[in-house]
């Protein structure tokens, strides 16, 4: 072989491994979900614990007066990241998944070595906020994002990754509107209009008219294209029973429980929705499998005690009660609940400490 025919093979052999490596970017730049924590979902107590309310987000709502009503501890809220249909390292109940993936293009192809090999300037500006939004500075990613949707407005990958930097900032206005561009370009992607809809939704609880609605669609076209999207069920349930359709809330929760019959906060959630009813029995027999399923979940303990104090049963809506304090000592509405039954039964001093620690949890 001459020198020449020597170097030509060189050549031809360094385009190809370009060629494969660039396809080979554009094919598997995937989303990354992030960590987050679990925030309980509890319900409401009102005055003789009547109606009840799921609590999404907790540190959002503010503890109203001990006697009468109070929301759950102040939690981390979970957000979401990168759209995935997968399911892997959901929380329990929340149509998010937690799971960090990481892509592999986190750490192979490095930008400056694509810089170097002359490749797209998109892709380069792209992996650049990539690296950012690993690194967790998110304001450096959306400016690199940007300027790769500058340079190809055509990159579905792009939009998806600013608006999940737009989550993590909780800025969801501008992660709805990405979504929103995402979905032009490919309307086939269930994942999409279910993060759409999450991003609808927080909007929602932050007290945007209509948005909720909105979510609600959002979520309905994304099982419409994905019947067991249990995800999108999951956000859908949720979205109902803040609207107050309990009956929609529980056909959702009926199809979750068929797909993931070990789901014990949608266990929780269909309780809720049948304690809303006004049907407690119900409503204790969805707790009842909740606790089966998961032991030491708080919600379930106190939301099951409430459905026995709205039965009368004292002793087990006490039982309960403090099994949820055992679990989680800084409820404030479980030891509101307490107090109503320990005053009930004539133990005033107890009463009167429990609305002593309600009132110094919600501070």
């Amino acid at each position: 072989m001459t020198r020449r025919n020597f170097y030509l093979l060189i050549l031809i052999s360094a385009a190809a491994v370009f060629i494969a490596l660039v396809s080979c970017i554009i094919l598997t730049c995937a989303g990354k979900e992030n960590p987050a924590e679990e925030a309980e979902e509890y319900l409401e107590t009102e005055e003789q614990i009547e109606t009840a309310e799921e609590e999404i987000i907790p540190e959002q709502e503010e503890i109203k007066e001990a006697v009468q009503s109070a929301a759950a501890p102040a939690q981390v809220s979970y957000t979401v990241s990168r759209p995935l249909s997968g399911l892997s390292g959901r929380i329990q109940g929340r149509g998010v998944n937690i799971q960090e993936i990481d892509p592999v293009n986190y750490d192979n192809p490095d930008p400056e070595i694509l810089r170097q090999m002359g490749a797209e300037p998109y892709l380069i500006s792209y992996f650049s906020g990539e690296r950012f939004y690993r690194d967790g500075n998110y304001d450096r990613a959306i400016i690199e994002y940007t300027s790769s949707i500058n340079r190809n407005g055509d990159f579905i990958d792009a939009f998806i990754s600013r608006a999940s930097a737009y989550m993590k900032k909780r800025d969801y206005r501008r992660a709805v509107d990405d979504y929103t561009r995402s979905i032009r370009i490919d309307g086939s992607r269930a994942e999409l209009y279910n993060y759409r809809g999450f991003a609808r939704a927080e909007l929602a609880a932050r007290g945007s008219a209509g948005e909720m609605s909105s979510a609600i669609e959002d979520f309905s076209r994304a099982i419409s294209i994905n019947r067991n999207y249990v995800d999108a069920l999951i956000n859908r349930s949720r979205a109902y029973y803040r609207t107050g359709s309990y009956d929609r809330a529980i056909e959702d929760c009926d199809r979750i429980i068929r797909l993931e019959p070990s789901n014990y906060a949608i266990w929780n959630r269909r309780g809720s929705a049948w304690y809303a009813k006004e049907d407690d029995d119900r409503a204790i027999r969805d707790f009842n499998e909740a606790i089966k399923l998961n032991a030491n979940y708080a919600a379930a303990f106190y939301n099951r005690g409430n459905a026995w104090y709205n039965k009368r049963d004292l002793e087990k809506a006490l039982s309960d009660l403090s099994r949820s304090i055992a679990i989680d000592p800084a409820h404030a509405a479980a030891y509101a609940s307490r107090a109503k039954i320990h005053q009930l039964q004539g133990n005033s001093d107890l009463a009167e400490t429990d609305l002593a620690s309600a009132r110094r949890l919600q501070r």
